[in-house]
C-alpha cells in the first residue's frame, strides 16, 4: 500500500472542498446556510478564485451545495454517513467491535510473501490481503493484512470472507501473547482517496496493529488507513 501523500502536490481545490465538507458535516454550516463568496473563500484559504470555484462546484456535484445565480450558494445536503470507529485499548474490545458491526469486505489483492520492509524476517511466509472495508456501501478504510501462512491455513475461508481479528481470536491454536497498535494522522494519496471516495490529500488516520506469538514472531500485521471522520478517540481522564 502506498503511504500518505505528504508532498503538498494534491489539487488545492480538493483541500478546500474537504475543509468545506467538514464544516457541513460537523453542523457548522447547517442546511440553508449561505456559503461565503468565492472571493472570501479564496482569501481565507490563500488560493485563486478559480480554485475556490472548483471546490464549490465539487460540493455542488456531491449534492451538498446549491449555487443559485444572483442569490449565492447555500448548503442543501449532508455528507454521507460514515461508520464511526472508536479506538479500542484492549484486544478483547477490538475483537468485540468487529463482531458487533462486521464490515462489508471487498478484496483488492491476495499474495504470499515475507513481511514488509523494516520488519524482522524470520523465514516465514505471510498471506498478504489488501481490501476495503465498508458500512452501508460507504467505504471507511483501506487495510493491508499480513497473516502467518501457517495460521491462515487453519481457517482460510473465514479469514478471506470475515473480519480477521475475531477469527484469529477464535482459533484455539493461535495464541496471541502480545498485541500493539499505533495511530498517526496524515493525508490520503490518490490511490487511497479513490478507494475511500475522498479528495486527494484529505485527512486520514493511519493505524498499525501487530500481534505476536511465541518468541516474538509476528502472527498478524495490519496497516489500516481510515477516513479521518471515521475515527473517534475517547479517553476517560483521571481526576
Amino acid at each position: 500500500m502506498k503511504q500518505a501523500d505528504r508532498s503538498g502536490n494534491a489539487p488545492k481545490y480538493g483541500v478546500v472542498a474537504n475543509a468545506l465538507r467538514q464544516r457541513i458535516g460537523r453542523g457548522l454550516w447547517p442546511a440553508g446556510t449561505r456559503v461565503p463568496s468565492l472571493l472570501a473563500l479564496a482569501e481565507e484559504f490563500g488560493v485563486a478564485r478559480l480554485t475556490a470555484r472548483q471546490a464549490v462546484q465539487l460540493l455542488v456535484d456531491e449534492g451538498l451545495l446549491d449555487a443559485r445565480r444572483g442569490s449565492g450558494t447555500v448548503v442543501t445536503g449532508q455528507p454521507r454517513a460514515v461508520k464511526n470507529i472508536q479506538v479500542q485499548t484492549t484486544l478483547a474490545a477490538l475483537g468485540d467491535m468487529y463482531l458487533r458491526t462486521p464490515p462489508e469486505i471487498r478484496t483488492l489483492s491476495e499474495t504470499v510473501g515475507p513481511l514488509p520492509p523494516g520488519r524482522r524476517r524470520d523465514g516465514r511466509d505471510y498471506v498478504r490481503l489488501q481490501r476495503v472495508h465498508a458500512d452501508g456501501g460507504v467505504a471507511y478504510c483501506v487495510i493491508t493484512l499480513y497473516i502467518d501462512a501457517a495460521v491462515f491455513a487453519l481457517a482460510p475461508r473465514r479469514l478471506r470472507e470475515q473480519a480477521v481479528i475475531p477469527v484469529l481470536l477464535s482459533l484455539p491454536s493461535c495464541r496471541v501473547l502480545r498485541a500493539h497498535q499505533t495511530m498517526m494522522v496524515g493525508t490520503a494519496d490518490t490511490d487511497v482517496a479513490g478507494h475511500l471516495g475522498l479528495a486527494p490529500n484529505a485527512p486520514v488516520a493511519f493505524v498499525e496493529r501487530v500481534f505476536e506469538g511465541e518468541g516474538g514472531h509476528v502472527i498478524y500485521l495490519a496497516e489500516v488507513i481510515y477516513r479521518g471522520e471515521a475515527v473517534r478517540l475517547e479517553i476517560d481522564l483521571t481526576v
